[in-house]
């Protein structure tokens, strides 16, 4: 597995007017955030509307960013929900040509941790496809389990969704104590993957969890990636003004209506140029003021992010 460094991308998944994928679209969105600087393709995912795609309009996404990215940087695709799906999925991706799954949770029900455990088990058999866990929903480790996940041969990391810092703390610990013991030397990351995670990255670099998912870099690669350099160099100003001018301000919007976490960033495309369609139902296409708050907070965010390379000469 290639480790993953810089911004990861969470493309969205066009639909056309009558309702179908679209992968030229996608193509020009993947090959948009390649030329941006993405570390990292995450396909289907959660922004890309996972839990919306059957099967088959799954692997035409899949095919379609794999194709695009063409082994500039790895290409992750989304799996999950029931089991036989999650793992039908997975053989897509494996198909499909993707370098990896982001295992997203099982569907609808709770379970106890060894039920996650063996879940992921018996998803990662499917293919010889490296898994990332997310921790998030209904799939919610505790530090043993996580440590049990860890060790399967087939999993390279945990994202975190869940939002809990101490638990993530004794997670990272856990984790990282198993690895050892066991002597097992292969590359294992953790990632922030809960909504708009810049205003959580501060919080948690702490605990040594530095990598993290832009939702915004579907729309906003100056921000996003203005945002990651002010992080990467210190520089305190940028990333407290870019969190008060533009991410916190995003989140407030985000929070008014659920769904909104993707339903906003889809529309933010749109807004950008590139025309992916609207969001499947049981998700809502933001409502037209929210719309045109949007776009004043995205330009207020670049305004701010276009002084960064006269910051960093100075």
């Amino acid at each position: 597995m290639s480790l993953f460094h810089g911004v990861l991308f969470f493309p969205v998944t066009p639909f056309t007017p009558t309702g179908q994928v679209a992968p030229d679209l996608l193509a020009r969105h993947v090959r948009a955030g390649l030329d941006a600087g993405a570390g990292g393709v995450f396909v289907a995912c959660g922004t890309g509307e996972f839990h919306a795609l059957e099967p088959e309009e799954y692997a035409l996404a899949v095919r379609a960013a794999v194709e695009t990215t063409g082994g500039r940087v790895p290409v992750h695709a989304g799996a999950g929900g029931p089991l036989p799906l999650a793992r039908a999925f997975a053989r897509a991706a494996r198909a499909a040509g993707a370098d990896g799954l982001l295992l997203m949770p099982p569907y609808l029900v709770r379970s106890p941790a060894a039920g996650l455990v063996r879940y992921v088990e018996q998803v990662a058999a499917a293919t010889d496809l490296p898994v990332i866990v997310y921790h998030r929903g209904t799939a919610v480790l505790d530090p043993a389990s996580a440590a049990e996940v860890a060790l399967l041969p087939q999993v390279v990391g945990i994202k975190d969704g869940y939002g809990d810092l101490e638990l993530m703390a004794r997670i990272v610990t856990s984790v990282r104590q198993a690895l050892r013991e066991r002597g097992e030397g292969k590359p294992f990351q953790f990632f922030n993957g809960l909504p708009t995670a810049e205003v959580s990255v501060p919080a948690y670099r702490e605990i040594g969890v530095e990598l993290y998912s832009s939702a915004v870099f579907c729309f906003a690669p100056d921000i996003s990636t203005a945002f990651h350099r002010a992080v990467e160099s210190g520089d305190g100003d940028l990333v407290e003004g870019l969190l008060a001018t533009f991410f916190r301000p995003l989140v407030a919007l985000r929070d008014r209506v659920p769904g909104y976490a993707v339903a906003l960033v889809k529309a933010g495309v749109r807004q950008g140029g590139l025309d992916v369609g609207g969001v499947r139902p049981p998700l809502l296409d933001p409502a037209e003021p929210d719309l045109a708050e949007l776009a004043r907070i995205t330009a207020a965010g670049r305004a701010l992010a276009a002084a960064q390379p006269a910051r960093a000469r100075r």
